[in-house]
């Protein structure tokens, strides 16, 4: 009897994508926080491709290097039977288009046999876990209004936004079904990103405020008149969390949601950066067209209402200012010490 009752207090937490910044920021909380809704994290498993860093501290932890897409590794990672799931991993945008078949294979086949080692493991004895998983504003396509509103429907132009797409179904299904206790969290363009560019489209987005505050000249891709949706890592972190403690029965068949965030154009960007660090790290950023860039961010929507989000407790950003402040916080100042 009590160590039932210890295990409903507890909770055991797995972190698929933990060697990525977000899932290193998502740990880091987490650590920080000690608990999730309420309950003591009993212990840790973060698994990526690559090894994950180590958590510091003594909570009781896992470290995997294994390639989710690969048989029998979502079963390993189910074994334990964790009751919060995080689920991060992916390819980005960029990447995720220019290798089709990776693409597929890593975001959406990954993603099919968590969901089947899930449900298989549910068939030895009663198990539900909650599962947040990370979607993306590329599920959406044209036609695209201004501001795009919670029913709005899926027409993805990219590989990456099917693959997003696709597992936000899924997830759908599965929860329906009782298999998983699902909330899919659709992330707007996350800036500033911290450390060196990745292969996504949007990392210019990133990149102009990034390397001119570190000193280092950046390339602009795209006019200053694009407009896009961000919100920051720590926004990110804020909304995973948020995520894995909500009342999912607020949710109903609807498990997927657009998080709130903060429209700006690039000019706005760079206004805010010169507010900021002044013009000369304005002067660092330089115009280089490129078509096929250009090409996949103007198929990107450029605003949400995210009203159901904002109405359950997610809350973002609401100047670029602050985004740009927030990095400089939580990255500059820490190397600055």
């Amino acid at each position: 009897m009590h160590s039932f009752a210890k295990r409903e207090m507890d909770m055991n937490i797995l972190v698929i994508g933990a060697a990525g910044m977000v899932g290193r920021k998502l740990v880091a909380a987490l650590l920080a926080a000690g608990q999730v809704g309420g309950k003591a994290i009993s212990a840790l498993t973060l698994a990526d491709v690559v090894a994950p860093a180590a958590p510091g501290g003594t909570l009781p932890h896992t470290l995997v290097a294994a390639d989710l897409s690969q048989p029998g590794v979502a079963e390993g990672l189910i074994a334990a039977r964790p009751d919060l799931i995080f689920h991060l991993a992916a390819i980005v945008s960029g990447e995720a288009e220019a290798d089709f078949e990776k693409g597929y294979r890593i975001n959406l086949d990954g993603t099919r046999l968590l969901l089947e080692a899930i449900r298989h493991e549910s068939q030895n004895a009663p198990y539900r876990p909650r599962l947040v998983f990370t979607s993306s504003i590329a599920v959406f396509g044209e036609p695209l209004p201004s501001v795009i509103s919670d029913s709005h429907e899926h027409t993805p132009l990219t590989s990456y936004g099917t693959q997003k797409a696709i597992c936000e179904l899924l997830l759908a299904d599965y929860s329906r079904r009782g298999f998983v206790d699902g909330v899919g969290i659709r992330l707007p363009t996350i800036a500033v990103r911290p450390g060196l560019p990745n292969k996504a489209a949007s990392g210019f987005f990133s990149g102009i405020i990034r390397e001119p505050l570190a000193g280092q000249e950046a390339l602009l891709p795209v006019d200053e008149s694009v407009r896009h949706w961000f919100a920051s890592p720590r926004s990110a972190v804020g909304f995973l969390l948020h995520a894995a403690a909500l009342d999912t029965g607020l949710l109903g068949a609807q498990r997927n949601l657009s998080m709130p965030g903060l429209a700006a154009t690039v000019g706005e960007e760079i206004a805010a950066l010169g507010r900021v660090a002044g013009p000369k790290a304005v002067g660092l950023i330089r115009r280089v067209p490129d078509p096929v860039i250009a090409g996949i961010v103007a198929g990107w929507p450029q605003a949400f209402e995210a009203k159901r989000a904002r109405a359950l407790g997610f809350v973002g950003e609401t100047s670029f200012d602050e985004i740009i402040r927030i990095h400089i916080e939580d990255e500059l100042a820490v190397v600055s010490k």
